[in-house]
Parts: C-alpha cells; structure tokens; sequence
C-alpha cells in the first residue's frame, strides 16, 4: 500500500475536489471522524465545511491547517467498502489523527480503486501535529499494516529479464499487467515482424495493432494494445502505447525489430524443431513433443479452419520465428497439408551449417552442400574466391568424407582451394611487410 500526504491551506478546495467525484458516481463517502456522516454515501460539501470549522482553533500560528492523504492498495487487493475504512481509521490513529475530524472518501474513477482522506491537523488548542518524518512514519504503518491484513506490498519492483511473465488476469489491474508483460516480453524475446510479436504476446492474453491517421492535420503512426481472454476475444478497452510506457511504442518496437536482424540464428532452433517433426505422427502429437522442447507453435487461421500463419516461439534461444524462417517445409502451406493428410510430411533436411539471421534460406548453396558437389570444379576461382568461400569449401570437405570419400587425389591440382586456412599470397605478403618497415620507421622518427 502506498500513501501520499499532502499538505495545505485549502480546506475548501480538498473538500470539493472529492465532492465532485461523489457527484459523477465515481466515488463515495465510506466514513467520518466527528464529521456529520447520513450513511447515504454523499457529501453535502457545505455542512461538511462547517463541521470541520467548528474544530478549527480561533488563531494558530501553523500556515498549512489541513491534510489530504490518498491511500493506493496494491491493484491486486481487491477490498470491500468496510474493509477501506476499516484500513483508514487504523492508519490515521497509528499517524497520530484518532481525536482530529477527518473524511474518507474512496474513488473508483480508475480501475485502481484508492481512498482519500482530508483531515485538520490543528487541534483546538492551536497547536499542530507535526509532519516532521512523516513519509519515513507512513511507509512504516503502510508495512505494518501490509503484514497485519495480508495485503500485497505496492512498492514498486525493479524490471529484470529474468522475472515472470503472467497471463493477463482480468480481474487484476489490466493495464498494470499489460504493461508490464509487453516489457518483459520486449527486454527478454528477438522478433522481426508485428505478427511475431504478436504471437509471443498471444500466450500472455495480449494483441497489438498498429493505429495510423491524422489527427488535426498531422501523421501518426503509433499501437494500441489490448487484453484478451482465453479463446482470444477482447475484454478491454484499447490500451494506447504512450499509457503503458516509451517501451511500448511504435519507435521502440520497430528498433527491436532492427536489432533482432544481426542476433537472431536460426540454426538451434531449425534443428529441434526438425527433430521433432520427424518423430512426430501428426498435429496435436507435433506440437506437444514442441513443447516438451520448450517451443511453442502459435498458428493462426482463417475462418473457414485453414492455417494461414505459423510461428515457433523458442523460449530457450528466446527468438520468435515464422515458418518460413526456418524452411519452407515448416511453413503453414507445409502445415496445412501434412495435419489433413499424413502422407503429406514434410521432407525436412537439417545438416545446413549456414548461419541464418532470419532472411530466406540460399537454397542454390543448400543444394549444394547436401550432394556434396564441387561448384568451382573448373578451377578457374580466383585466390580471392577461395578465400571469401573458405568455410564453405571445409564443410564440403568434411560432407565428403562423411559420405566415404577416402581418396583426396580427385582434388589434386585445384591450387590448395580445400587446405585449410587461407591460401598463400606472395604479393600480398610483400605489401604486407613492407607496411611493417613504415611503421618501425615511423615509431623512431626522422633521422636528424
């Protein structure tokens, strides 16, 4: 529970600022300490004043007679009316306030309901009570008072990537859980599209979209974002960007999407999903031997049941990847077919040593490695060629003794294309002394 205290000269003015809640129904008076109360839930701003005047000493030397102080219990304590006020009356007598008039009204303007309280300060011998430490005092009752009831500490937690993610619970404060979700999922996962991070997002009960227009004459570009239940319907009102957090914007997303590109690898992924799709004998038993890898396949379809859209989520190299990242025999098309025809499957080949960032696969080279061929066989590839393929002519290397070929002499007479490391370049190797001497020379300096 948190609690903010203020303090000032305007009884009046804290007086009709609650009233006016009461008076929109969003809010309601829950008790009273030697203030007239009717029990009706309604203020009438005016004898209000009054009463508390009557309590009010004829001078004081305090400048700021009254208090305003608003309790936030944690969004996921959910209390009842007398419960509020139970909870006030023991945190103003634990400040010091039980023998001053004050009036608790709770506000249910927002999801977070909270209460408010506004109190004299000056008692009717002139004196004041003082505010001397009181938010060190306050945070110490709100503990106390935490502990005692069973109530969830408000204070606010530091974000890490490791903590976490819930479900969006529609019963909690779903902005507050929306927003930190989108965080986590945000520090945490490497995505390159909306769709893949949409897909993450679904397993939280979250949906993104972008929002475009103008709007008096201006471009903008942002996302909204919304809770859902468990079988995807929308159960909150849009949730813009810019009320959950800079994180949460359409400029923070589309710079993930940019810093995925040069981290993501496929490879680790490609290879536990193909795995599992070789020993896998249909749908349900796919995607459930996915999961014991720690893999989610989130599938999107059309309205007539037919799979549109695949994406693997890989919450072990935490990257979200659609099907047709991986290969077209993990796309949806191949999906589609192999889950309504099982002699279908997909020919899945796994052996490629190409690093992937997530772009279409080469599937000139992929060809190549798999049959063990020799593109540059004629023997007219420069030095410079072998050197810029160097990791490719070693995988093929090894493919082929993998596939019994013994005998190197086929090779022969290739200018050292297969040895490994780079091949030797006299004039290269000249430059390259020669720029050595220059910087010796440099570093003793001219001769005098």
């Amino acid at each position: 529970m948190v609690a903010k205290i203020s303090v000032g000269n305007s009884l009046y003015g804290s007086l009709v600022y609650n009233g006016e809640k009461i008076n929109k129904e969003k809010g309601k008076v829950l008790a009273t300490n030697k203030i007239y109360n009717d029990g009706s839930g309604t203020i009438n701003i005016h004898r209000a004043f009054e009463d508390f005047k009557m309590w009010m000493p004829q001078s004081t030397k305090a400048e700021k007679p009254m208090m305003h102080i608003s309790l936030n219990p944690h969004p996921d304590d959910r209390l009842s009316d007398a419960e509020y006020a139970q909870l006030a009356h023991e945190y103003m007598e634990k400040m010091g306030f039980a023998d001053m008039p004050y009036l608790i009204v709770k506000h249910e303007d927002i999801d977070r309901h909270h209460i408010h309280i506004v109190a004299l300060r000056v008692r009717p011998d002139g004196t004041a009570i003082s505010t001397k430490n009181n938010f060190y005092k306050s945070k110490e009752i709100t503990r106390e008072l935490e502990k005692k009831y069973g109530l969830h500490s408000a204070e606010r937690q530091k974000v890490t990537p490791d903590m976490p993610i819930n479900k969006v619970d529609p019963n909690g404060d779903v902005k507050r859980q929306v927003a930190m979700a989108v965080k986590l999922v945000g520090m945490r996962y490497k995505f390159q599209t909306l769709g893949e991070y949409n897909a993450v997002l679904s397993l939280y009960n979250i949906r993104c979209e972008e929002a475009d227009g103008r709007y008096n004459g201006r471009e903008y570009h942002g996302l909204v974002y919304f809770a859902m239940d468990d079988d995807g319907k929308t159960i909150s009102t849009p949730l813009k960007a810019s009320r959950l957090g800079k994180f949460a914007g359409r400029e923070a997303v589309d710079q993930r999407y940019q810093n995925a590109k040069e981290k993501i690898d496929v490879r680790p992924t490609k290879r536990k999903v193909a795995a599992v799709m070789a020993q896998s004998s249909g749908k349900d038993d796919f995607i459930a031997r996915l999961k014991t890898e720690n893999i989610d396949l989130v599938l999107r379809y059309t309205d007539d049941g037919r799979i549109y859209g695949a994406t693997y989520i890989d919450h072990n190299t935490r990257t979200v990847l659609n099907g047709s990242r991986l290969g077209k025999e993990f796309s949806a098309n191949a999906l589609e077919k192999w889950f309504n025809n099982p002699a279908e499957k997909p020919i899945v080949q796994t052996h490629s040593n190409t690093k992937d960032n997530g772009t279409a696969p080469d599937n000139s080279q992929h060809q190549y490695q798999h049959q063990g061929g020799d593109s540059q066989s004629d023997g007219t590839a420069s030095d410079n060629q072998s050197n810029r393929h160097g990791h490719t002519a070693q995988s093929t290397s090894a493919q082929s003794q993998s596939h019994g070929y013994d005998d190197t002499s086929m090779f022969e007479g290739l200018g050292g294309l297969f040895s490994v490391g780079p091949a030797f370049d006299a004039q290269e190797e000249a430059f390259y002394r020669e720029m050595q001497r220059r910087k010796k020379k440099k570093r003793r300096g001219p001769k005098l």
